[in-house]
Protein backbone atom coordinates (compact mmCIF):
# COMPACT_ATOMS: atom_id res chain seq x y z
CA UNK A 1 0.00 0.00 0.00
CA UNK A 2 1.21 3.49 -0.86
CA UNK A 3 -0.45 6.78 0.10
CA UNK A 4 -0.10 10.00 -1.86
CA UNK A 5 -1.62 13.40 -1.20
CA UNK A 6 -2.53 16.40 -3.27
CA UNK A 7 -2.38 19.93 -1.90
CA UNK A 8 -6.01 20.21 -0.76
CA UNK A 9 -5.65 18.84 2.78
CA UNK A 10 -2.11 17.74 3.59
CA UNK A 11 -2.69 17.72 7.36
CA UNK A 12 -5.53 15.18 7.07
CA UNK A 13 -3.44 13.03 4.73
CA UNK A 14 -0.57 13.05 7.22
CA UNK A 15 -2.92 12.07 10.06
CA UNK A 16 -4.30 9.18 7.98
CA UNK A 17 -0.76 8.01 7.26
CA UNK A 18 0.07 8.25 10.97
CA UNK A 19 -2.95 6.08 11.83
CA UNK A 20 -1.71 3.49 9.32
CA UNK A 21 1.82 3.68 10.79
CA UNK A 22 3.30 4.73 7.46
CA UNK A 23 4.36 7.90 5.66
CA UNK A 24 3.02 9.71 2.63
CA UNK A 25 4.64 8.75 -0.65
CA UNK A 26 7.06 11.10 -2.36
CA UNK A 27 5.14 13.01 -5.00
CA UNK A 28 5.58 16.53 -6.33
CA UNK A 29 2.43 18.49 -7.18
CA UNK A 30 3.31 21.99 -8.33
CA UNK A 31 2.45 24.67 -10.88
CA UNK A 32 4.17 25.96 -13.98
CA UNK A 33 4.39 29.75 -14.33
CA UNK A 34 1.01 29.81 -16.10
CA UNK A 35 -0.55 27.77 -13.22
CA UNK A 36 -0.68 24.56 -15.25
CA UNK A 37 -0.41 21.61 -12.87
CA UNK A 38 2.65 19.35 -12.92
CA UNK A 39 2.82 16.02 -11.06
CA UNK A 40 5.78 13.69 -10.56
CA UNK A 41 5.69 10.52 -8.46
CA UNK A 42 9.23 10.09 -7.20
CA UNK A 43 9.13 6.47 -6.10
CA UNK A 44 8.29 3.12 -7.61
CA UNK A 45 4.57 2.23 -7.59
CA UNK A 46 4.65 -0.65 -10.09
CA UNK A 47 2.28 -3.35 -8.85
CA UNK A 48 1.35 -1.33 -5.74
CA UNK A 49 -2.04 -0.62 -4.17
CA UNK A 50 -2.10 3.19 -4.47
CA UNK A 51 -4.39 5.54 -2.50
CA UNK A 52 -4.53 9.18 -3.63
CA UNK A 53 -6.03 11.48 -0.97
CA UNK A 54 -7.53 14.74 -2.20
CA UNK A 55 -10.62 16.75 -1.29
CA UNK A 56 -12.07 18.73 -4.18
CA UNK A 57 -12.64 21.77 -1.99
CA UNK A 58 -11.87 25.43 -2.75
CA UNK A 59 -10.38 26.07 -5.25
CA UNK A 60 -12.43 23.10 -6.45
CA UNK A 61 -11.30 23.07 -10.06
CA UNK A 62 -7.59 23.19 -9.19
CA UNK A 63 -7.90 20.41 -6.64
CA UNK A 64 -9.97 18.27 -9.01
CA UNK A 65 -7.33 18.63 -11.73
CA UNK A 66 -4.60 17.70 -9.24
CA UNK A 67 -6.52 14.53 -8.41
CA UNK A 68 -7.05 13.60 -12.08
CA UNK A 69 -3.43 14.19 -13.03
CA UNK A 70 -2.14 12.23 -10.01
CA UNK A 71 -4.39 9.31 -10.96
CA UNK A 72 -3.07 9.44 -14.52
CA UNK A 73 0.52 9.53 -13.28
CA UNK A 74 -0.05 6.46 -11.09
CA UNK A 75 -1.79 4.58 -13.90
CA UNK A 76 1.04 5.28 -16.34
CA UNK A 77 3.49 4.12 -13.64
CA UNK A 78 1.83 0.67 -13.62
CA UNK A 79 0.14 0.86 -10.22
CA UNK A 80 -1.84 -2.35 -9.62
CA UNK A 81 -4.89 -0.57 -8.23
CA UNK A 82 -5.68 3.12 -7.71
CA UNK A 83 -8.18 4.31 -5.12
CA UNK A 84 -9.30 7.93 -5.27
CA UNK A 85 -9.84 8.99 -1.64
CA UNK A 86 -12.11 12.05 -1.63
CA UNK A 87 -12.93 13.14 1.94
CA UNK A 88 -15.05 15.87 0.32
CA UNK A 89 -16.53 15.25 -3.13
CA UNK A 90 -17.11 18.61 -4.80
CA UNK A 91 -19.87 19.20 -7.34
CA UNK A 92 -22.07 16.75 -5.39
CA UNK A 93 -24.81 19.36 -5.04
CA UNK A 94 -25.37 19.27 -8.80
CA UNK A 95 -26.75 15.72 -8.82
CA UNK A 96 -29.84 16.24 -10.99
CA UNK A 97 -31.38 18.65 -13.51
CA UNK A 98 -33.30 21.24 -11.46
CA UNK A 99 -34.43 22.94 -14.66
CA UNK A 100 -34.01 22.80 -18.44
CA UNK A 101 -30.55 23.15 -20.02
CA UNK A 102 -28.64 22.52 -16.80
CA UNK A 103 -25.82 19.98 -16.28
CA UNK A 104 -25.53 17.04 -13.92
CA UNK A 105 -22.02 17.98 -12.86
CA UNK A 106 -21.70 15.23 -10.25
CA UNK A 107 -21.99 12.62 -13.01
CA UNK A 108 -19.49 14.48 -15.19
CA UNK A 109 -16.92 14.58 -12.37
CA UNK A 110 -17.53 10.88 -11.64
CA UNK A 111 -16.83 10.12 -15.30
CA UNK A 112 -13.62 12.17 -15.23
CA UNK A 113 -12.30 10.30 -12.18
CA UNK A 114 -13.17 6.94 -13.74
CA UNK A 115 -11.66 7.77 -17.15
CA UNK A 116 -8.50 9.14 -15.53
CA UNK A 117 -7.82 5.60 -14.31
CA UNK A 118 -9.20 5.22 -10.79
CA UNK A 119 -10.25 1.67 -9.87
CA UNK A 120 -12.14 2.56 -6.69
CA UNK A 121 -13.51 5.63 -4.90
CA UNK A 122 -13.60 6.22 -1.17
CA UNK A 123 -15.55 9.26 0.04
CA UNK A 124 -17.51 10.66 2.98
CA UNK A 125 -21.18 11.65 3.32
CA UNK A 126 -22.13 12.25 -0.29
CA UNK A 127 -24.73 14.98 -0.63
CA UNK A 128 -27.05 12.40 -2.19
CA UNK A 129 -26.54 8.67 -1.80
CA UNK A 130 -27.44 7.96 -5.42
CA UNK A 131 -24.21 9.64 -6.55
CA UNK A 132 -22.54 6.29 -5.79
CA UNK A 133 -24.35 5.05 -8.90
CA UNK A 134 -22.76 7.79 -11.02
CA UNK A 135 -19.44 5.93 -10.77
CA UNK A 136 -18.89 2.86 -12.94
CA UNK A 137 -16.32 1.59 -10.42
CA UNK A 138 -16.74 0.37 -6.81
CA UNK A 139 -17.54 3.28 -4.50
CA UNK A 140 -17.53 3.29 -0.70
CA UNK A 141 -19.45 6.14 0.92
CA UNK A 142 -18.34 6.48 4.54
CA UNK A 143 -20.50 8.11 7.21
CA UNK A 144 -19.42 10.66 9.82
CA UNK A 145 -22.29 9.75 12.15
CA UNK A 146 -20.21 7.36 14.34
CA UNK A 147 -17.57 10.09 14.80
CA UNK A 148 -20.28 12.63 15.66
CA UNK A 149 -22.00 10.25 18.08
CA UNK A 150 -18.75 9.71 20.01
CA UNK A 151 -18.21 13.47 20.17
CA UNK A 152 -21.75 14.09 21.46
CA UNK A 153 -21.38 11.45 24.17
CA UNK A 154 -18.10 13.01 25.27
CA UNK A 155 -19.41 16.59 25.42
CA UNK A 156 -23.16 16.50 26.13
CA UNK A 157 -25.69 15.04 28.50
CA UNK A 158 -27.31 12.66 26.03
CA UNK A 159 -30.35 12.25 28.30
CA UNK A 160 -31.43 15.77 27.34
CA UNK A 161 -30.47 15.98 23.65
CA UNK A 162 -32.79 16.00 20.66
CA UNK A 163 -31.47 15.42 17.15
CA UNK A 164 -32.88 17.82 14.55
CA UNK A 165 -32.84 17.64 10.76
CA UNK A 166 -32.61 21.14 9.21
CA UNK A 167 -34.87 20.01 6.36
CA UNK A 168 -37.03 17.09 5.30
CA UNK A 169 -34.32 15.76 2.95
CA UNK A 170 -31.88 15.19 5.82
CA UNK A 171 -34.17 13.03 7.96
CA UNK A 172 -32.35 9.75 7.17
CA UNK A 173 -29.01 11.19 8.34
CA UNK A 174 -30.60 12.68 11.47
CA UNK A 175 -32.38 9.42 12.27
CA UNK A 176 -29.07 7.54 12.09
CA UNK A 177 -27.54 9.83 14.74
CA UNK A 178 -30.68 9.77 16.89
CA UNK A 179 -30.64 5.96 16.82
CA UNK A 180 -27.03 5.83 18.03
CA UNK A 181 -27.80 8.26 20.85
CA UNK A 182 -31.22 6.78 21.64
CA UNK A 183 -32.54 10.35 21.33
CA UNK A 184 -35.80 11.79 19.94
CA UNK A 185 -35.97 13.39 16.51
CA UNK A 186 -37.38 16.70 15.25
CA UNK A 187 -37.50 18.34 11.82
CA UNK A 188 -37.25 21.98 10.75
CA UNK A 189 -39.61 22.65 7.86
CA UNK A 190 -38.37 25.42 5.61
CA UNK A 191 -39.14 27.00 2.27
CA UNK A 192 -36.28 28.15 0.04
CA UNK A 193 -37.27 31.17 -2.07
CA UNK A 194 -33.89 31.78 -3.72
CA UNK A 195 -30.63 29.75 -3.98
CA UNK A 196 -28.53 30.35 -0.88
CA UNK A 197 -31.48 31.74 1.11
CA UNK A 198 -33.95 29.87 3.30
CA UNK A 199 -37.00 30.85 5.29
CA UNK A 200 -37.84 28.71 8.30
CA UNK A 201 -41.53 27.94 8.54
CA UNK A 202 -42.06 25.72 11.57
CA UNK A 203 -40.58 23.02 13.80
CA UNK A 204 -42.04 19.52 13.71
CA UNK A 205 -41.58 18.05 17.19
CA UNK A 206 -41.51 19.36 20.78
CA UNK A 207 -38.05 20.81 21.47
CA UNK A 208 -38.96 22.58 24.72
CA UNK A 209 -36.12 22.35 27.25
CA UNK A 210 -33.95 20.26 24.94
CA UNK A 211 -30.33 20.64 23.85
CA UNK A 212 -30.86 20.44 20.10
CA UNK A 213 -28.29 18.91 17.76
CA UNK A 214 -28.69 19.96 14.14
CA UNK A 215 -27.02 17.54 11.71
CA UNK A 216 -26.31 18.04 8.00
CA UNK A 217 -23.75 17.06 5.38
CA UNK A 218 -22.64 20.50 4.09
CA UNK A 219 -22.57 24.02 5.50
CA UNK A 220 -21.80 26.65 2.87
CA UNK A 221 -23.23 30.12 3.52
CA UNK A 222 -24.57 29.11 6.95
CA UNK A 223 -27.93 30.81 6.43
CA UNK A 224 -30.01 27.64 6.76
CA UNK A 225 -28.40 26.61 10.06
CA UNK A 226 -28.61 30.08 11.61
CA UNK A 227 -32.30 30.36 10.71
CA UNK A 228 -32.96 26.86 12.04
CA UNK A 229 -31.20 27.70 15.32
CA UNK A 230 -33.37 30.79 15.77
CA UNK A 231 -36.53 28.79 15.09
CA UNK A 232 -35.57 26.07 17.59
CA UNK A 233 -34.76 28.60 20.33
CA UNK A 234 -38.02 30.42 19.61
CA UNK A 235 -39.81 27.10 20.14
CA UNK A 236 -38.28 26.59 23.58
CA UNK A 237 -34.98 24.80 22.96
CA UNK A 238 -32.35 25.34 25.66
CA UNK A 239 -29.40 25.39 23.24
CA UNK A 240 -28.58 24.55 19.61
CA UNK A 241 -25.41 22.87 18.39
CA UNK A 242 -24.74 21.90 14.77
CA UNK A 243 -22.79 18.85 13.58
CA UNK A 244 -21.77 19.10 9.91
CA UNK A 245 -19.65 16.70 7.84
CA UNK A 246 -18.19 19.23 5.39
CA UNK A 247 -17.39 22.78 6.48
CA UNK A 248 -17.32 24.61 3.13
CA UNK A 249 -18.04 27.93 4.91
CA UNK A 250 -17.61 30.23 1.93
CA UNK A 251 -17.90 34.03 1.81
CA UNK A 252 -19.03 35.53 5.11
CA UNK A 253 -20.18 32.23 6.59
CA UNK A 254 -17.69 32.22 9.49
CA UNK A 255 -18.74 35.71 10.58
CA UNK A 256 -22.39 34.67 10.28
CA UNK A 257 -21.80 31.63 12.51
CA UNK A 258 -19.84 33.52 15.16
CA UNK A 259 -22.59 36.15 15.46
CA UNK A 260 -25.43 33.59 15.42
CA UNK A 261 -27.31 31.93 18.27
CA UNK A 262 -25.56 28.61 17.68
CA UNK A 263 -23.86 27.41 20.84
CA UNK A 264 -21.31 25.53 18.75
CA UNK A 265 -20.65 24.37 15.20
CA UNK A 266 -18.72 21.11 14.98
CA UNK A 267 -17.26 20.21 11.57
CA UNK A 268 -14.92 17.47 10.42
CA UNK A 269 -11.55 18.06 8.78
CA UNK A 270 -12.70 16.64 5.42
CA UNK A 271 -11.94 20.18 4.21
CA UNK A 272 -8.83 21.82 5.63
CA UNK A 273 -10.04 24.51 8.07
CA UNK A 274 -8.96 28.09 7.37
CA UNK A 275 -7.33 30.34 9.95
CA UNK A 276 -10.67 32.15 10.36
CA UNK A 277 -12.40 28.87 11.21
CA UNK A 278 -9.70 27.91 13.71
CA UNK A 279 -9.96 31.34 15.36
CA UNK A 280 -13.77 31.31 15.68
CA UNK A 281 -14.92 30.94 19.29
CA UNK A 282 -17.90 28.70 18.51
CA UNK A 283 -16.51 26.51 15.70
CA UNK A 284 -14.72 23.26 16.55
CA UNK A 285 -13.05 20.73 14.25
CA UNK A 286 -13.12 16.98 14.87
CA UNK A 287 -11.00 14.60 12.84
CA UNK A 288 -12.02 11.80 10.50
CA UNK A 289 -8.44 10.58 10.02
CA UNK A 290 -9.01 7.37 12.00
CA UNK A 291 -12.19 6.61 10.05
CA UNK A 292 -10.45 6.98 6.70
CA UNK A 293 -7.33 5.21 7.94
CA UNK A 294 -9.35 2.16 8.98
CA UNK A 295 -11.34 2.19 5.73
CA UNK A 296 -8.13 2.36 3.67
CA UNK A 297 -6.61 -0.46 5.70
CA UNK A 298 -9.68 -2.67 5.18
CA UNK A 299 -9.75 -1.87 1.47
CA UNK A 300 -6.09 -2.86 1.11
CA UNK A 301 -6.72 -6.11 3.02
CA UNK A 302 -9.92 -6.86 1.06
CA UNK A 303 -11.98 -6.71 4.25
CA UNK A 304 -15.47 -5.32 4.84
CA UNK A 305 -15.76 -1.52 5.00
CA UNK A 306 -19.50 -1.43 5.69
CA UNK A 307 -18.98 -3.29 8.99
CA UNK A 308 -17.38 -0.09 10.30
CA UNK A 309 -20.91 1.27 10.74
CA UNK A 310 -22.62 -1.74 12.31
Amino acid sequence: MKLFSGNANKSLSEDIAKYLDTTLGNAVVRRFADQEIFVEIRENVRGEDVFIIQSTSFPANDHLMEMLIMIDAARRSSARRITAVLPYFGYARQDRKPGPRTPISAKLVANLITEAGADRVLTLDLHAGQIQGFFDIPTDNLYAVPVMARDVKANYDIDNVMVVSPDVGGVVRARALASRLNAPLAIVDKRRDKPGQSEVMNVIGDVTGKDCLLIDDIIDSGGTLCNAAEALLANGATSVTAYISHGVLSGGAVARITSSKLKELVITDSIEPTSAILAAHNIRVTTIADLFGEAINRTALEQSVSSLFD
